[in-house]
């Protein structure tokens, strides 16, 4: 998110970036919170702090939040660039990679710990059962748009395969498509060599829009 506010005020272009609540330096405690939280939050923040037309780029599950996006601000959103996008991640990855002893702690005790790597994550039944809200499910409905659709995506990513990089694009029947799979590129794509390429692939998408 840096480096494109750095990419963005190099080149006079408006930016805004955030912390969802219970994450970074935003308050909130994250075992309290859901997936909808963290919708509304986008809604609010492009409600607020945006105007006129947008180009929307989402890492992860900033990518599932993007598509949400498309179903309220169609009008404004001209192109959207996704990075190791993770859409209905928490039933369709996280969940089912889960140990049975995990889930049998979520759905008894209602939370459970979550160690991944040098994180721990306090893991709800409550955000589970939001993540398979119909109303938050992406995959299974069609965008019929024909803004600018870039994915990029870790070859070597190991928290999100690049099949659903793959599954996002064909929610897009008309849109001009492109998938970039960076090689040996990890779920972050945070090296710099990466940024320079998810920079260029933005700045594609802007020209394409003016």
């Amino acid at each position: 998110a840096m480096a494109l506010e750095k990419y963005c005020r190099a080149t006079g272009r408006a930016f805004v970036r955030f912390d969802y609540t219970g994450h970074g330096e935003s308050g909130g405690t994250f075992e309290e919170l859901t997936f909808t939280d963290w919708v509304d939050d986008a809604l609010l923040v492009l409600d607020t702090a945006t105007e006129g037309r947008q180009v929307l780029v989402g890492s992860s599950m900033g990518g599932w939040i993007s598509l949400l996006m498309h179903r309220y601000y169609s009008s404004q959103i001209k192109g959207f660039l996704g990075i190791g996008s993770a859409p209905e991640f928490l039933t369709r990855i996280m969940w089912k990679k889960f140990p049975k002893k995990t889930k049998s702690e979520i759905l008894k005790k209602g939370i459970s710990k979550i160690k991944n790597g040098d994180y721990e994550y306090l893991i709800t039944k409550q955000l589970i059962l939001d993540g398979k809200k119909t109303s938050n499910k992406v995959l299974n409905r069609k965008l019929y748009n024909t803004n600018p659709v870039t994915m990029v995506h870790g070859q070597k990513d190991e928290v999100v395969p690049v099949m659903y990089s793959r599954k996002v694009l064909k929610i897009f029947p008309k849109a001009e498509k492109k998938l970039l799979v960076i090689k040996n590129g990890d779920h972050s794509l945070s090296s710099k060599k990466n940024l320079n390429i998810i920079c260029k692939e933005l700045k594609s998408i802007i020209k394409k829009v003016n």
